[in-house]
C-alpha cells in the first residue's frame, strides 16, 4: 500500500491518504462513509497499524482494479482525487523525534569524502548516527530556501528513508526488518560551510526544509528487497547520484539492531540509511545549489522528488 499526508480544497489540513493509480482516496471521508474505523493521519495508522488494516483494505476491494473515481461511494462524496486535485505534505508532516541518520554508509561516498580531507577512505567499523530536526521536513515538491546570510553552501544527498513500525529495544539483526512499517524517499539537504564551521553535523543537517520526504510511504510488504534498490539525484535533469542500495556498509537490519541496543525505537521514527556517491562538495570544483535549480531525488519502486531552489530575500 502506498500512503500520503494531503490537503485538498475540501480540507486544507494534510491528513491519511492511499495513492493507487494517480488518484488519492481520502481514508476518513472514505471509510466514514462506510462505517470503518479509519484514522486520519499516517502517524496514528503507523501506531496501531494491526487495529485499522482490515479496514483500509476494505477500501482498497471497493476499488479492486478500478480507478477510485469511478466507485460510485467514493466519487459521491468526493473522497477520491486525482493528484493534480491535491498537495502532498511529508508522509509524517511533523515527526516527534528528530530523524535518525547513517553517515558515510555507502564505500564510495567515503572514499569521495575522504579526498577532501586528506585521509584514507576507510569505511567506519559502526555505524555512524547523528540526526535531523523534526521542522526540517518538508514537503516531497516543497522548496529549498537559499537563504546566503545562512549558508552559500548547501548540497544534496538522496537517501532511502525507514520507517519503524513497533516499538522495540535491543532489536537481534535477524528480527530487525520486522520493525519496520515501510519505505520512503528522502533528500538529506546539507550546508557544508556550517558542517565545517561547526565541527559537527545536527546544525548543518537541521536548516528549516531541508529534509524533503515522500511521495509516499511504501509499506514493507510491498517492497521485495530494500536492499536492492535503484537511487538518483538529477540537479536540473543532470544525473549527480547513481547508486543501489546494495552499496550500503551496514545493511538496514545491522542499522536498525545496532540503533536500538539500550535505545527504544518507537512507531513513526524515520532512519535515513545514507546516500551513495556523487554529492557536491566533493566535486572538482566543489558544486552547491543555486537560485533555480531542480532536484529530483529519487528511489526506485517508491517515487520522485521534486524540489526548486529559491532565494531568501531579506
Amino acid at each position: 500500500m502506498r500512503l500520503v499526508s494531503f490537503s485538498s480544497s475540501q480540507i486544507p489540513r494534510a491528513h491519511l491518504g492511499i495513492l493507487h493509480n494517480d488518484e488519492v482516496l481520502d481514508v476518513d471521508l472514505a471509510g466514514r462513509a462506510l462505517g470503518l474505523d479509519v484514522p486520519d493521519q499516517v502517524l496514528t495508522l503507523i501506531e496501531d497499524y494491526d487495529r485499522y488494516l482490515p479496514a483500509l483494505q476494505t477500501l482498497m476491494e471497493k476499488a479492486q482494479s478500478r480507478s477510485f473515481r469511478e466507485v460510485k461511494t467514493f466519487s459521491e462524496i468526493g473522497a477520491a482525487h486525482t493528484l493534480n486535485e491535491v498537495r502532498l505534505a511529508a508522509p509524517i508532516p511533523r515527526p516527534r523525534k528528530n530523524i535518525y541518520c547513517l553517515a558515510v554508509n555507502y564505500k564510495a561516498h567515503a572514499e569521495e569524502t575522504a579526498s577532501q580531507r586528506d585521509h584514507k577512505g576507510q569505511t567506519p567499523d559502526i555505524p555512524v548516527f547523528f540526526t535531523k530536526s523534526p521542522t526540517s521536513v518538508n514537503d516531497p515538491y516543497g522548496e529549498i530556501e537559499l537563504d546566503p546570510q545562512v549558508s552559500s553552501e548547501l548540497d544534496w544527498e538522496v537517501e532511502l528513508g525507514v520507517i519503524i513500525g513497533k516499538r522495540g529495544k535491543n532489536i537481534p539483526e535477524a528480527e530487525a526488518l520486522s520493525y519496520v512499517f515501510g519505505y520512503t524517499v528522502l533528500n538529506d539537504v546539507t550546508a557544508r560551510d556550517l558542517q565545517k564551521r561547526h565541527k559537527q553535523f545536527f546544525k548543518g543537517k537541521s536548516l528549516d526544509g531541508s529534509c524533503p520526504m515522500g511521495p509516499c510511504i511504501v509499506t514493507a510488504d510491498e517492497i521485495a528487497d530494500p536492499h536492492n534498490l535503484n537511487l538518483s539525484l538529477r540537479i536540473n535533469g543532470e544525473t549527480k547520484q547513481d547508486g543501489n542500495t546494495k552499496m550500503m556498509i551496514f545493511n538496514i537490519k545491522r542499522a536498525i539492531s545496532v540503533l536500538s541496543q539500550g535505545m527504544t525505537l518507537e512507531p513513526g521514527d524515520i532512519l535515513a540509511t545514507g546516500t551513495p556517491s556523487g554529492v557536491g562538495f566533493t566535486r572538482v570544483p566543489p558544486e552547491f545549489l543555486q537560485e533555480g535549480d531542480v532536484m529530483e531525488s529519487e528511489v526506485e519502486g517508491i517515487g520522485v522528488l521534486r524540489n526548486l531552489v529559491v532565494a531568501v530575500k531579506r
